[in-house]
């Protein structure tokens, strides 16, 4: 199953790195790396052990020109031996040799072929070297993500995350083919070309390499002109997705606002601006043909009109003449691609720098392993706990409390008093900075981090459920459950009920975003996953949340069953849910300010007190 959040986030769009366009979409915009050497260092310690596949690769890669590049020249042959048969026809000293011309255009095919079979080869085992790479990066960045600390993905995007192992991997792959490839078949068929044409005519190919710095200049003219445009066009498509995917997911509110003219308004001129950066781009670089056509003719015509002057002169064949101008045709080629080559390995190493950053970034440290969960009771103590997210300004300041086995302590208080904060501490996704957090006298940091979050049973405040079914989402608290058990415990929930009226019951499929049942449903399920789970000790931040009073009530006996015999700790704000809790904590400001029972605290008449009165003055209790 695919975890999807149900809690509403604005996903930042992936940044725009690559952007093809013009013919055969060679152009491309490229976010540069910071450091090229470095990140193509390490991505050849990913290839260190695809070297023998790259020789063959490069083997291929060259066999495949060779032969391509041998082809005109062959072929010039037969054309050779038809002109001059014809020409003994006409003198009537003979006629065209049939039988050399069939052998000669036999072997041209033969080359052509062993020119294709090895192209196939060779894409085929780079095609399979990048593949593999992109799997190993995938895996890699998996097993990164178990190991990185909570504090990264609440301090970064995830959109940003998830770019980096869909587009950016993507890329890298991408380019890695195209990139190998095409800077070997590209260097070698211009070496090849320029021997062939060197070979058949020192002057001709003098001629042919005039226009070459033209062709040179051109290009780099028109890339640097249309590169601005493509940035800009990447960066208004970027702006204009995130505007929509904003505002489709608060559809609602901007209906209810009746916003609608200003989200179309704003739409439209982020829309304008994407089109005027679009039609530049496209328009500039569209002219890059149209002159490589015109260079190339012209070069094409002087090398025609020069050829023919020396085939009058008998310094050449019509045949070399034919395979001469086949070369020119094929020249500037290799160029144009050599000169976006560039751009392709600048692009990769930019994909690949990002998944390196995010598999360089610091891990979740344990110390050594002393203590083992296996026969603890479920006490825990709270020994001057000192804590902040940033270590200059605290959010825990001093806290100290002690909570029995099977005791049910609530923790209240105003919101930015840290509640979840201890929280988060108790299941080690921070370290705390000073004193400690003990079960059984043990110091929390002493135990293994995945045993000890499998002590606990959590419901959020934000219903997280995956797009499955309702079966597979009770089930993930105990995945060796019967469907008897999945249902007991969503019937202790209350939520059998409602799951019996979807349609399938409980193979009911929740969408991607769970938008197709309501939020107190899904809070519903999330509580029939945690009483599915039976652990030994449960937390329940706002678990009641989003149901409404009567329902509330319901899972409050669900809870009170659930929690007999469970160490748990409850965050409420809705204080009516806690009064029957072992012990409450209040907190304010990072420190505990009272605690004690609810009749206790009320008979205080402090700051308990002032909260429970404020949150019912307007009820009869």
């Amino acid at each position: 199953m695919s975890t999807t959040s149900t809690s509403t986030r604005t996903v930042q769009a992936p940044r725009p790195r690559m952007g093809g366009h013009g013919h055969g979409g060679m152009m491309r915009v490229v976010e540069k790396p910071k450091d090229f050497k470095g990140t193509i260092k390490k991505l050849l310690g990913y290839l260190h052990g695809y070297r023998a596949l790259l020789v063959l690769v490069g083997v291929f890669a060259i066999a495949s020109t060779v032969f391509n590049v041998v082809g005109p020249k062959v072929m010039s042959m037969a054309t050779t031996e038809v002109f001059e048969g014809a020409a003994r026809k006409v003198a009537g000293t003979g006629g065209i040799d049939f039988a050399i011309v069939a052998r000669i255009l036999a072997i041209t095919l033969a080359l052509y072929a062993v020119s294709a079979a090895c192209s196939f080869v060779q894409g085929w085992i780079m095609a399979t070297i990048s593949q593999k790479i992109c799997y190993s990066l995938r895996r890699d960045i998996s097993q990164k993500i178990d190991r990185m600390p909570v504090a990264y993905f609440e301090s970064t995007s995830v959109g940003d995350v998830l770019s980096r192992i869909t587009n950016d991997v993507d890329t890298l792959g991408q380019s890695l083919t195209q990139g190998v490839t095409t800077l070997i078949t590209s260097t070698v068929t211009l070496v090849g070309v320029l021997v062939m044409m060197l070979v058949i005519s020192p002057l001709m190919t003098a001629a042919a390499l005039v226009v070459v710095p033209l062709a040179i200049v051109m290009i780099r003219l028109v890339v640097g002109r249309s590169q601005k445009y493509f940035k800009a066009q990447q960066d208004q498509l970027g702006a204009i997705n995130g505007q929509v995917e904003e505002t489709f997911s608060g559809h609602v509110v901007v209906r209810a606002f009746n916003q609608q003219d200003r989200a179309v308004d704003s739409f439209a001129q982020d829309n304008d601006r994407l089109y005027e950066a679009a039609w530049k781009s496209q328009f500039i670089s569209g002219l890059m043909m149209p002159i490589m056509n015109l260079i190339s003719n012209v070069g094409y015509v002087v090398v025609a009109v020069l050829g023919g002057v020396l085939a009058v002169q008998r310094a050449i064949t019509v045949g070399d003449i034919q395979a001469f101008l086949q070369y020119v045709k094929n020249f500037m080629q290799p160029i144009q691609q050599l000169t976006q080559v560039a751009n392709v390995l600048q692009s990769m190493a930019a994909a690949a720098e990002r998944v390196f950053e995010f598999l360089n970034e610091d891990e979740a440290t344990d110390r050594e392993v002393t203590a083992s969960t296996k026969d603890l009771r479920g006490d825990v103590d709270f020994e001057h706990v000192r804590f902040g997210y940033d270590p200059e300004k605290p959010v825990i300041n001093d806290f100290n409390a002690h909570v029995s086995k099977g005791q049910t302590v609530a923790i209240v208080g105003p919101t930015g008093a840290g509640k979840t904060t201890m929280v988060k501490l108790l299941m080690r996704f921070y370290e705390v900075q000073e004193g400690s957090i003990r079960i059984d006298g043990n110091d929390i940091r002493d135990f293994d981090r995945d045993e000890l979050r499998d002590l606990f049973a959590m419901v959020l405040q934000d219903a997280w459920l995956f797009s499955g079914t309702v079966r597979e989402n009770i089930r993930y608290g105990k995945l060796d459950a019967t469907d008897e058990e999945v249902e007991e415990a969503a019937q202790a929930a209350c939520a059998h009920w409602f799951i019996t009226t979807l349609p399938g019951g409980y193979d009911f499929e929740i969408n991607e975003d769970a938008s197709n049942i309501s939020q107190g449903q899904r809070q519903l399920i999330t509580i029939a996953r945690a009483l599915l789970a039976d652990r030994r000790m449960l937390i329940l931040d706002e678990a009641t949340s989003s149901v409404d009073t009567r329902t509330e009530a319901l899972i409050q006996q669900a809870m009170d069953n659930l929690m007999r015999g469970s160490t748990s700790f409850v965050i409420a704000h809705r204080l009516s849910t806690i009064r029957n809790a072992d012990l409450i904590l209040c907190m304010d400001k990072g420190d505990i300010v009272e605690q004690g029972t609810h009749d206790e605290l009320m008979a205080k008449g402090g700051f308990y007190a002032g909260l429970y009165n404020a949150q019912f003055s307007h009820t009869s209790l």
